[in-house]
């Protein structure tokens, strides 16, 4: 109990720490009977700790615990500092340790004795709870250090624990390229199923000692200790190709791509080499799925950089900027607004940026933004004001001219680099997002398309005509809908007529699934009352579509029920189903009438042959069919060079075909 009182207080008197060596021996020897170790720490290894961490071998501190790094919470540094006895719990495996921290003089050098008790199962808790002490520390330990979505380790574990470490071996730093835009159209499920994915290939590739930490939202730190130089190249290489060629489980549409920078360092702040590793990442990212490793790769493939212009009258303030920017990107300079526009004139669009000031003699920064604006190009080039004009009226106004971002002198070199390349990143991550809607509405296009064609080459197949025709009346009310548009007329045909009209039109005879098949292709004139039957296909196939009730606003829907049930009304009244004239007929219905009309007599039926191309227009502009729009009758001869180009180079390949 005596020996436990002394490391109970903490107000020792200066002869309590004061010791000789032999003093010290004494001690250490009457402590052996009761700690399972006792040792003495000099003070000057502990202090050599905060500024050397790359070998921790010279102190028995972390030698005993089979760590290689500064323990958390040290208690014999804290001892160290304010000569106060620490006590901790230490683990080692699955065994619990108190430890007892004392500082001491030791022939007036500081020291700290260090006393360690190993706790038996019968030492101050019971076994199952002491099971149950491990258990709940190492899981506070993972939920501390570990990434909760990806198992990584998080940047808190990097600055805990690492951070100031001396480092030798590989460290790169991983960017997920466009993972804002993964998560803006596909939804955050999509982006966490990326990061799963992308975690999962790098551990694949990866040693079992690297070390993987999710540094940001999409960017990760990958650090293998003693690594060989030339291994850990080729691994990241081989990242970069498994990741690019990775599946996404669940969104096929989404094709992966890292951008890497890697380090090879031999006894550097760990800290110092991440920085360089993310200097390199940058550049990487101007690639975009590219490794660089080295500052000689950043500038090998000039050609592939993006070009920054500079645009100030000071010589001066152009060349501190070039300096700052000119390993990452081409600089071009000008002296003031004019010769600037001279040069996006020339340059146009693969300029990614322009630095520009305000003041400037012949053109100031205004009327440049003036001229760009006026051209689009700020639409396209983002731009950063540079500027000692610091007034809230030159800021606002530049902002409502459109520069992306302002920033006034004197900087920091750091934050330029940064907000410049952060707004390169932006415009690139806009584009690449622009272009992958683009794509996702093409696909969704072609997919609509598709299933409406395979729809209608049923109906065809079942009313026993070609599939052709299909393809006729949509190419037909292409050619008629592009003269119309081109004409000076009542109608309003806009781009999404142009192609909801044709698309639709497949769908025109759809009403036939509902109607007797011997009605269908009875080869011969109908009867009347077979007649008034097959007029209800139009009445069949509007129903089918305002059944679609969750489809009504549907553009495709609304278009489609128009052109089903209006597709044999005309011009004078005398069609059906509801007697319809003039234009109460829907123009969409009107122009896949005509198209009907004109595919119907030129193609061959089980009721007639077919019509050359000159008799047929002869035959609908003589009224024999019905009557049409004057307009689109115009139309129809204005295009009809090209109508019977087309037919004879379908009858050509008809022919070909049927050859084979």
């Amino acid at each position: 109990m005596e020996i436990l009182e002394t490391f109970s207080t903490n107000h020792e008197t200066q002869s309590d720490y004061q010791l000789t060596s032999q003093q010290a021996k004494e001690q250490m020897r009457f402590f052996r009977n009761v700690f399972t170790v006792v040792r003495l720490l000099k003070g000057e290894d502990l202090e050599g700790i905060r500024e050397s961490t790359e070998d921790a071998s010279f102190c028995e501190c972390y030698d005993y615990w089979g760590k290689g790094q500064p323990c958390e919470n040290c208690i014999s540094m804290q001892t160290l500092r304010d000569r106060q006895q620490h006590t901790k719990l230490e683990f080692l495996g699955t065994d619990i340790y108190q430890v007892f921290s004392r500082y001491v003089e030791v022939d007036g050098k500081p020291c700290v004795m260090e006393l360690i008790r190993k706790l038996d199962s019968d030492s101050l808790i019971g076994a199952s709870e002491r099971d149950k002490l491990i258990r709940q520390l190492s899981q506070y330990h993972v939920e501390l250090y570990r990434d909760a979505l990806t198992g990584a380790y998080n940047r808190r574990y990097l600055e805990d624990r690492s951070r100031q470490k001396k480092f030798t071996g590989g460290a790169a730093m991983i960017d997920l390229d466009d993972f804002k835009v993964y998560n803006d159209t596909c939804g955050h499920d999509a982006g966490d199923m990326v990061l799963e994915t992308v975690v999962k290939v790098i551990r694949e590739s990866s040693d079992s000692n690297d070390v993987l930490i999710r540094y940001g939202g999409d960017e990760f730190v990958l650090l293998s200790a003693n690594a060989d130089e030339q291994e850990f190249y080729r691994k990241l290489h081989h990242i970069r190709h498994k990741i690019h060629n990775a599946p996404v489980p669940g969104y096929s549409g989404i094709h992966l791509s890292v951008s890497i920078g890697g380090v090879y360092c031999e006894n550097t702040l760990l800290d110092e080499a991440i920085h360089r590793a993310d200097v390199l990442m940058y550049q990487a990212k101007n690639k975009k799925n590219a490794v660089i490793i080295s500052e000689a790769d950043s500038v090998a493939d000039k050609e592939s950089k993006q070009e920054i212009l500079i645009v100030d009258d000071s010589e001066m303030n152009r060349a501190i900027l070039a300096e700052m920017l000119g390993d990452s990107y081409i600089i071009h300079e000008a002296v003031n607004g004019e010769e600037a526009l001279h040069l996006l004139e020339r340059q146009g669009t693969s300029i990614s940026l322009v630095l520009l000031d305000i003041i400037m003699p012949v053109m100031d920064g205004f009327e440049l933004l003036h001229h760009m604006a006026e051209n689009h190009w700020i639409d396209d080039i983002p731009v950063i004001m540079i500027s000692s004009e610091d007034s809230s009226s030159s800021v606002k106004k530049a902002y409502e001219m459109g520069v992306s971002d302002y920033i006034s002198r004197p900087f920091d070199a750091r934050v330029v680099y940064r907000r410049v390349f952060n707004t390169i990143k932006l415009y690139a991550k806009q584009r690449r997002l622009i272009s992958m809607i683009s794509e996702q509405v093409r696909e969704k296009d072609k997919n609509n398309s598709m299933m409406v064609s395979i729809l209608s080459q049923i109906v065809e197949f079942r009313n026993g005509e070609s599939g052709s025709h299909v393809i006729h009346i949509k190419r037909l009310a292409e050619l008629l809908l592009d003269q119309l548009e081109r004409k000076d007329t009542k109608y309003e045909i806009t781009s999404a007529d142009q192609m909801l009209i044709p698309l639709s039109a497949a769908l025109h005879d759809i009403g036939k699934i509902g109607i007797d098949e011997k009605i269908l292709n009875k080869p011969g004139r109908l009867t009347k009352e077979e007649f008034e039957i097959m007029k209800n296909h139009t009445v069949i196939g509007a129903n089918m579509l305002e059944s679609l009730t969750i489809y009504q606003s549907e553009p495709l829907v609304r278009v489609a029920h128009d052109i089903c049930r209006w597709h044999h009304e005309r011009f004078d009244g005398k069609g059906y189903p509801d007697g319809l004239v003039g234009d109460e007929i829907p123009i969409s219905a009107q122009v896949v009438s005509l198209a009907d009309v004109y595919d119907a007599l030129v193609s061959e039926r089980v009721y007639k042959k077919a019509f050359s191309h000159e008799r047929a227009i002869q035959m609908i502009l003589n009224g024999e069919c019905g009557a049409f729009n004057p307009v689109l009758l115009e139309c129809l001869l204005e295009i009809q060079n090209t109508l019977k180009r087309e037919l004879v180079e379908q009858s050509q390949n008809a022919y070909e075909y049927a050859a084979l």
